[in-house]
């Protein structure tokens, strides 16, 4: 039911081909599809750009039975040694290579769960192969990366401008699909905003579409949302700065962490511009290491407030 209703969903690529990524990540992708045998994989780069996704089409591709475990529920040990172990020890009624989809594996306990899925790689390697997906490939015991081919999802300058026009196209197909009217500048400027986090695009775009139009009244909500934020700031409001994390606690880090850096010289006086990108730069950094992204954030927030001076 889930796929009638939710885009993101609804309009998940089925095949490798239809996935949007830079031509030379879909080649070495397509390799591994065409030997017919996937190795060990580790996908790692930032949230929604396609990492499960493309795991899940490689795999439909082939034929292959999997499952898909989220790492960030389900990351203790006792999912190893029940659900995976018992997946991974049986064999495939199909007759081929089974695999194992863990979904956000940087979240999988480091003491416990990590150290044992590295002899489950092996001890289960002749049946059973694992897809690893992750934001932050440095939260990945390296006993577990070297037992991967590692991919990394990203896309440079050269790409950027390519990539961009390949989502435009899907999103523009989605809005037509869904008898959506909309103005190109509009969709645009959401593309854009978003970009590369297509899964938050989409999403935006079901919630931006809900009256069957997107048009820049209705976008342009999001601009004051931020404008409120450094409003907050300046008054040193901590508790609607607190309520403004929560409420938008669906909003990327790295989308977050850009945008206050975009809006920086017109928000704050010219001499603290500076001191924002140092501390963007330092929670950036730690964002890579916390367990809890909204105190990440909040803390952020709170050292912006104190230590810049605003317009």
């Amino acid at each position: 039911m889930i796929e009638q209703y939710v885009w993101v969903e609804k309009y998940r690529p089925k095949k490798l081909d239809d996935v949007v990524l830079p031509e030379s990540i879909k080649e070495k992708l397509q390799r591994f599809v065409e030997k017919g045998n996937l190795p060990n994989l580790l996908f790692s780069g930032p949230p929604g750009c396609g990492k499960t996704t493309v795991a899940k089409a490689m795999l439909e591709e082939l034929g292959c039975d999997y499952i898909v475990i989220n790492g960030s529920l389900e990351g203790n040990i006792d999912t190893l040694r029940v659900k995976i172990k018992q997946y991974a020890s049986s064999v495939s009624m199909k007759g081929t290579r089974k695999y194992v989809i863990l979904d956000e594996a940087d979240e999988l306990n480091r003491n416990s769960t990590q150290p044992a899925l590295r002899n489950f790689m092996e001890e289960y390697s002749k049946n059973c192969g694992f897809i690893l997906t992750c934001n932050y490939s440095n939260k990945i015991l390296e006993p577990l990366r070297s037992r991967c081919s590692h991919v990394e999802f990203k896309i440079s300058k050269e790409d950027k401008a390519s990539v961009a026009g390949q989502f435009f196209k899907i999103t523009k197909s989605i809005l037509e699909k869904e008898s959506v009217e909309y103005e190109k500048k509009t969709l645009a400027l959401v593309v854009e905003r978003y970009f590369p986090d297509f899964r938050k695009t989409i999403n935006e775009l079901q919630f931006y579409s809900s009256s069957g139009t997107l048009d820049n009244e209705t976008v342009s909500s999001y601009d004051e949302a931020y404008k409120s934020l450094f409003k907050y700031l300046k008054e040193k409001n901590f508790t609607e700065i607190r309520k403004w994390v929560t409420h938008n606690n669906d909003i990327s880090p790295d989308i977050l962490f850009a945008n206050l850096y975009a809006m920086s010289v017109s928000q704050l006086e010219p001499n603290s511009v500076a001191q924002l990108v140092l501390i963007l730069a330092d929670y950036q950094y730690k964002q890579a290491f916390v367990s809890n992204t909204e105190i990440n954030i909040t803390a952020c927030l709170v050292e912006i407030m104190a230590g810049c001076a605003f317009k």
